[in-house]
């Protein structure tokens, strides 16, 4: 069994002319990483490692969320491959995982993420927000052969704001 928890970067801050990939986190995108990051602890699974794109937001976002759910920050690992916006490039990326993990968060950006899971899961979503949790379960042993899996859980902002 592999299980994929796949979570867009928390929302960006557009106010200051940057390259795309140093842009950092605005204030509502901070607020939301934390309020997703602090209703997962019952969605994740007891062992995992994060990969993370390099873009800024999706490192910060990384960041917060591994504070909140007692994750070490060193071992985040960043990955330029995940600084894509496309499905296939991260589905590849995601099949070249080494098996001996059977379960990784990871932080990336859409549409390559909102592409994915409908690709993958068995539930549609429209568009995974930003801060938005996506968790897949895989019936394999082989990440090289993850197909068609089953959508365990999806937590957004909004929803988790309904119940505050």
């Amino acid at each position: 069994m592999k299980n994929l928890i796949l979570i867009r970067h928390a929302k960006s801050n557009w106010d200051t002319p940057l390259k795309d990939i140093d842009r950092p986190l605005d204030q509502r995108g901070m607020k939301d990483a934390h309020l997703v990051s602090s209703n997962i602890l019952d969605f994740i699974p007891k062992t995992y490692v994060i990969w993370s794109s390099i873009a800024k937001r999706a490192s910060d976002t990384a960041l917060i969320f591994a504070q909140n759910i007692l994750y070490p920050v060193e071992s985040i690992v960043y990955m330029k491959e995940l600084y894509t916006f496309d499905e296939n490039q991260l589905e590849k990326t995601i099949k070249s995982c080494k098996n001996e993990f059977d379960s990784v968060i990871l932080f990336g950006h859409n549409a390559a993420i909102t592409n994915f899971v409908n690709k993958f899961g068995d539930v549609f979503i429209d568009n995974v927000p930003t801060s938005g949790f996506v968790s897949l379960e895989f019936n394999t042993d082989d990440w090289a052969k993850i197909d068609r899996g089953k959508t365990k859980k999806i937590l957004i902002p909004k929803d988790l704001k309904l119940t505050e």
